[in-house]
């Protein structure tokens, strides 16, 4: 009897397993993919619809398209995993057992403890929260005077506070909305912890959009009118987005699994698997262990080169054959702040930081070959145009 092997979660990690894994099992164990929405979703990608909600269209990949057909597609929301007995626990649907499992399924935004920020903040982890900023900007912008501008304040400034910075700029411009951005870092650079000259490239960016930047203070508490940034900043809004941390999910929490005590990330190592051979973690569920001091990080472009290794495992595990260690490798980033965009360190090209028509094509590009890799070069060129 084929034995059962389970993919939870289909962003970046779960879908690129699962087409590498049934490119490697030759149809030796039974496969059922399990996530609580019927496609794939080009997350990095998602801050293009806070300005136009079409291009969810582009960038949200039915599974019917990723998928073998032999390959069992479940929508259903993971509630618990009960390694003893080896079944994925769901809220909607009939338990699921399995005789290996991989937990792809994500993070969701960390809220640090501080004071009305989970009540009244929106984030940006799925197509709803995109969609959800869309719909809160226009009608602040709406309800906005020459007088009176609405005002939206993003918290964090990682890579996702400053390219939603930068989408809202993009529709306040498109539309010509009375709309006043503030982006706020607790620390002293935006794009904490990546290079001088990547930071400054980007601030002159945002600050040509006409985002205001506020660094070095915390925000520390927040109601439903006002943000108060450090001892003294009190900054009112009309929308609220917050961008500043990830955390594990509640459906992990239980898991017999060595986790991360704060977030409940699962530990994996470099073959992704647990202290549990039965389970194995990637992508933002999980810390992957690294050479070094530092795990894998918490990116799109990590989970993609994982995708591929993790589910190359499963099937040798299927197989009985050893497993393989995935190591991870910097290509570059690039950054979009609207229209425009940011490249450093991307491999093969001569300057470390660069703007431009290069960096736009090159971060279309990306969001491209991606599109191809999951679902064909038809669909990639088809979403060319509004990435």
């Amino acid at each position: 009897m084929n034995e059962n092997v389970v993919v939870l979660g289909s962003g970046y990690a779960g879908a690129g397993a699962v087409k590498s894994l049934e490119s490697h099992l030759d149809g030796r164990a039974n496969v059922t993919w399990i996530s609580d929405v019927d496609y794939h979703l080009v997350l990095h990608e998602s801050h293009r619809c806070i300005r136009d909600p079409s291009v969810r269209e582009k960038i949200t990949i039915p599974v019917g398209e990723i998928k073998d057909p032999s390959t069992t597609f479940l929508q259903a929301t993971v509630d618990g995993v009960d390694t003893d007995e080896r079944v994925v626990e769901l809220e909607d649907a009939e338990d699921v057992e399995y005789d290996y499992l991989l937990v792809g399924i994500g993070s969701r935004t960390a809220f640090f403890g501080i004071d009305g920020l989970r009540e009244y903040a929106l984030t940006l982890k799925s197509l709803d929260d995109a969609l959800s900023i869309h719909d809160a900007v226009s009608e602040a912008a709406a309800a906005a005077t020459r007088d009176d501008p609405a005002t939206v304040v993003v918290g964090g400034a990682g890579l996702s506070g400053i390219q939603t910075a930068g989408e809202i700029a993009e529709y306040r411009d498109d539309y010509g909305a009375n709309v006043e951005i503030e982006l706020v870092e607790g620390l002293d650079r935006i794009l904490p912890n990546s290079d001088p000259e990547l930071q400054g490239a980007l601030r002159k960016r945002l600050e040509a959009a006409d985002v205001n930047i506020h660094t070095g203070e915390f925000i520390g508490e927040v109601d439903e009118e006002t943000v108060y940034v450090g001892d003294d900043t009190e900054m009112d809004y009309d929308v609220l987005i917050w961008t500043g941390g990830i955390t594990g999910r509640e459906a992990v929490a239980d898991a017999n699994v060595d986790k991360d005590e704060r977030s409940n990330r699962i530990f994996s190592d470099m073959t992704f698997e647990t202290d549990d051979d039965r389970v194995f973690a990637i992508g933002d569920a999980a810390i992957v262990d690294q050479p070094g001091d530092d795990p894998a990080p918490p990116t799109a472009q990590a989970a993609w080169q994982a995708a591929e290794v993790a589910g190359e495992n499963l099937a040798r595990r299927v197989k009985g054959q050893p497993l393989t260690e995935w190591t991870y490798d910097d290509k570059g980033t690039v950054v979009s702040v609207g229209e425009k965009a940011v490249a450093h360190d991307v491999k093969y090209f001569p300057l470390s930081t660069f703007g431009g028509k290069p960096a736009e094509i090159l971060k279309k590009g990306i969001a491209a070959r991606w599109i191809a890799d999951v679902s064909g070069v038809g669909n990639a060129l088809d979403a060319w145009p509004d990435m």
